[in-house]
């Protein structure tokens, strides 16, 4: 089965613009069951001179509504997906903009403004160099410091409404394992399956994932043949080509400052070092004059 790329931020987008699919995609990472799920996409545009055209880059939010075991309750996810290291300050901005965002909270049952818990699912093109694990799981684990022992079942709002759920993909880590219907589900993303140099297609054996999956692969092959899509593929690759393009220039500009400013520091060591050969010698001369002059007196 070929389908689009998802690693591609217009395929990604197309693909959770489906409610279904994202809540099906969003509920099998966090392991919890969605039974709402509100989408509200943040899109940033960065001009490109490329026929005229803008690029886009989406950032996801989600209001969910998650069933437990004592009734119901909110939480916010923002879904994040990067192909270069440097988005991780990207990542901060956005986060910090969800902690000062005071619409997000509610109100219980006796009129008090809550705090609604924040979840994050990062999906990395580029691994952490952590090795064998294709997804990273980070939750609150409370302690007591003296003991270092953990506190087991606690539930506390301070808690959990300043510090956050988060799930890492490494999409490089993927394509050897398989070990559970999270993993199964991301080889959509599995970058070993790219058909052509572009890596705008993949091409995944039909039995690789299963029929329960089969909405997200129906989506992602719809996906694959759209022209608009395509377009905005390329338009994505243009982007990040001149994103690296200037990458490489800025650090070329900073290896030839680092490069004058240590030529000019050895031309100051070296006129340093000057001065003081010539101080002293100004002192040597000095001391002769006054030898001699006392030379003159003792006669």
């Amino acid at each position: 089965m070929f389908i689009a790329n998802p690693l591609y931020d217009v395929v990604f987008k197309y693909m959770m613009e489906d409610n279904d699919v994202a809540k099906q995609f969003v509920s099998t990472i966090i392991g919890e069951k969605i039974v709402e799920l509100d989408f509200s996409p943040k899109e940033y545009v960065f001009n490109l001179d490329v026929d005229k055209k803008n690029y886009t880059v989406y950032h996801l939010d989600f209001l969910a509504k998650i069933k437990t075991s004592d009734g119901f309750r909110s939480v916010i996810i923002e879904v994040q997906k990067a192909k270069l290291p440097t988005d991780i300050m990207r990542f901060r901005r956005y986060l910090g903009g969800q902690y000062q965002n005071e619409s997000n909270c509610y109100e219980d049952s006796e009129g008090k403004r809550r705090a609604i818990q924040i979840y994050c699912i990062f999906i990395l093109g580029k691994g952490l160099g952590i090795k064998g694990i294709p997804v990273l799981e980070i939750d609150q684990r409370i302690k007591d410091y003296a003991t270092q022992k953990e506190i087991e079942k606690c539930k506390n709002e301070f808690i959990s409404g300043l510090h956050h759920r988060s799930w890492i993909v490494q999409v490089p880590e993927l394509p050897r394992y398989r070990r559970n219907k999270v993993e199964e589900m991301l080889a959509i993303f599995d970058q070993s399956k790219c058909t052509d140099n572009i890596s705008h297609l993949l091409n995944l054996p039909e039995t690789s994932i299963s029929k329960e999956f089969a909405k997200i692969l129906k989506r992602l092959s719809k996906a694959a043949q759209s022209e608009e899509v395509k377009n905005q593929m390329t338009l994505e690759d243009f982007y990040i080509e001149n994103f690296k393009i200037n990458e490489r220039i800025i650090a070329a500009q900073k290896k030839a400052l680092e490069e004058k400013d240590k030529t000019i520091s050895e031309k100051d060591k070296t006129i340093s070092e000057k001065d003081k050969a010539l101080s002293e010698k100004d002192k040597e001369i000095e001391e002769l004059r006054q030898q001699l002059q006392q030379t003159k007196r003792t006669r």
